[in-house]
């Protein structure tokens, strides 16, 4: 990379026509990309978050050994602590082994839930620095793409985990099986691009900026540690699941109150899931729509809903950390991976 590299991001960071800020740059590690996989590279499984049999994971093993990869699966599949694979010392032990281990190309966490903040900071993040590999996973693993994206500067790739992929893959619909596809052709290098239905609250525009993001909740609570993520010029994509809309606009607003919305170039809203039902007396009145609005009021930079990220089928893999190019038009949303 390095100068070339370098001189890629602070040309993303500067380039006024396509940013509705005028002050996008960003203090983020200059990019490291892993290696794209290769047949017989080899993906580690791990469970930094909830717990998971061998057996839940059967079929996923089987789905990336078609694909002509190897499996390793780690320790803490099958352990219990709780509703935590494992202890917290177990889970960081395990996800160090995997990134100490050289034959270990990329990392899937096998589920979300709750527990990777329990065990962010005793991972060795050098490991990763020194030795770059792919991190998969999304919803409570946004905690290490938050964390990786601040400390180690290296790409990951937000996305379905094990927990999500088809018993059968013959009777899988399309949506589900293009999801898990977009893991392994992000995995193996293809160029990412996106296109997704214009909706009429979208807020027209075009930018340029590295693609960040994940589960709204998560970002909401990492600000003010040292895994909050650093969000300026980037483009910043949200979805969450089972919440009221007054969390939201909480959660929006805290985000909005820290500065965090400030120096977005772009902001995409996934899916929101779930939505806890009111009743006409606990109304918030305002939808999800009307939320992402006020909170982006002051700002000028494009906004695009009903993105295919999220707690749903279509939940497509997002390479964190690439730079993206985004193109917000009254007819189409477009999101394109950059490459040199």
């Amino acid at each position: 990379m390095q100068r070339s590299r370098f001189l890629q991001w602070m040309l993303l960071g500067t380039a006024a026509p396509f940013v509705g800020q005028a002050a996008n740059v960003w203090a983020a590690p200059p990019l490291k990309t892993p290696p794209y996989l290769t047949p017989g590279d080899v993906i580690g499984i791990t469970s930094p978050a909830g717990f998971t049999t061998l057996e839940e994971l059967s079929p996923c093993i089987q789905i990336i050994e078609s694909w002509g990869f190897k499996v390793k699966v780690g320790n803490t599949i099958g352990q219990r602590d709780g509703s935590f694979g494992g202890t917290d010392v177990q889970r960081a032990a395990d996800f160090n082994d995997l990134l100490r281990d050289d034959e270990v190309k990329a990392i899937l966490c096998a589920k979300g839930g709750y527990g990777a903040a329990r065990m962010v900071d005793q991972v060795n993040w050098k490991l990763l620095r020194r030795n770059p590999k792919w991190v998969i996973g999304f919803s409570d693993i946004t905690v290490l793409h938050a964390h990786i994206d601040r400390h180690v500067g290296v790409a990951s790739i937000h996305s379905k985990m094990c927990n999500s992929f088809p018993t059968k893959w013959e009777e899988a619909d399309a949506i589900q099986q293009e999801t898990i596809l977009s893991i392994y052709h992000a995995l193996t290098g293809k160029p990412m691009s996106y296109q997704v239905p214009a909706t009429p609250q979208n807020k027209l525009g075009e930018a340029k900026g590295r693609l960040i993001g994940g589960n709204l909740k998560i970002l909401e609570t990492l600000s003010g540690t040292p895994s909050e993520m650093d969000m300026k010029g980037g483009i910043l994509f949200i979805e969450d699941v089972g919440e009221a809309l007054y969390n939201i606009d909480r959660m929006m607003q805290h985000l909005l109150r820290c500065g965090q919305l400030k120096g977005l170039a772009a902001l995409l809203v996934g899916s929101f899931t779930g939505i806890r039902p009111e009743t006409p007396e606990q109304s918030f009145g305002r939808d999800l729509y009307q939320i992402i609005h006020e909170a982006t009021a002051s700002f000028g930079y494009p906004i695009a809903f009903n993105f295919c990220v999220g707690h749903q089928k279509n939940n497509h893999a997002l390479k964190c950390g690439v730079p993206h190019h985004l193109v917000v038009e009254s007819d189409r949303v477009s999101l394109k991976e950059i490459r040199n």
